[in-house]
């Protein structure tokens, strides 16, 4: 894993802080249960309950590893030092598709927390690229695998 900055809302710093407890403290647990467990079974060769369980270990301890990485490399957001009038990393934009009346709203973060089906869209996103550094009024022209895509940013939140 690289160290490149991992940017953050505070919300989603606690949320990886969270999940990496619980995998810590809760999970590893679990699974070192079902490890014992089938190893009292006996033959581990053949044991599917073994090789699921050490496959779950493998898993859980990778994400660990990941976790730990995005929370050194983490950068909380603070939209606070940026001019309110533009696109910036954890400002909501709302935008309206050339051709019809219909709004759309997205929050810029980090890739890490991206959610595009609850308007939570990345700034590495080609929408998310588009946008950053825009103004109110401007319009914004998306390349996207579907073709080009013409917006117009209605606010700034």
């Amino acid at each position: 894993m690289s160290n490149n900055p991992v940017y953050l809302t505070q919300e989603g710093f606690n949320k990886l802080r969270e999940e990496l407890d619980h995998l810590l403290n809760v999970r590893r647990r679990e699974i070192a249960e079902q490890i014992a467990e089938a190893k009292a079974e006996g033959d581990l060769r053949e044991n599917a309950g073994y090789d699921e369980a050490k496959n779950a270990q493998a898993f859980a301890e990778g994400r660990i590893r990941e976790l730990e990485v995005k929370i050194r490399n983490a950068q909380i957001i603070d939209d606070s030092n940026s001019p309110t009038n533009l696109v910036a990393l954890g400002r909501k934009v709302v935008v309206q598709e050339e051709g019809t009346s219909d709004e759309e709203s997205y929050v810029i973060v980090g890739s890490t927390e991206a959610d595009p089906r609850n308007g939570r869209i990345s700034n590495e996103s080609p929408i998310g690229k588009a946008l950053m550094g825009k103004r109110k009024g401007a319009k914004v022209t998306v390349n996207t695998p579907g073709g080009n895509i013409n917006f117009k940013i209605v606010r700034i939140e």
